[in-house]
């Protein structure tokens, strides 16, 4: 009989760039960084790279560590004239 992989997911950067980490319904902590995740990952058991459990990215893949910058909407700012700013 095969074991299941646990199921691995590391959650979109809050505003810091952190991201947490869950790893089989339990959280791991917060990554800062690729080197995070690894090292919750071998806390969990999984020493060997070769032979990780899929790992499900939100919010971007392992390069992405800083939050996405807000969707502008329209209507969602003011236009502040520019004699207002003390520009001639």
């Amino acid at each position: 009989m095969s074991e299941e992989q646990p199921h691995v997911v590391v959650y979109p950067p809050d505003d810091l760039g952190g991201r947490r980490v869950r790893i089989d319904g339990q959280i791991s902590g917060m990554a800062r960084n690729l080197t995070d995740v690894v090292e919750f990952l071998r806390r969990a058991g999984w020493l060997d790279a070769e032979v990780w459990p899929p790992i499900e990215w939100r919010g971007g893949g392992p390069e992405v560590w800083t939050p996405e910058p807000p969707v502008a909407t329209e209507g969602a700012g003011r236009s502040v004239p520019s004699a207002s700013l003390g520009r001639s």
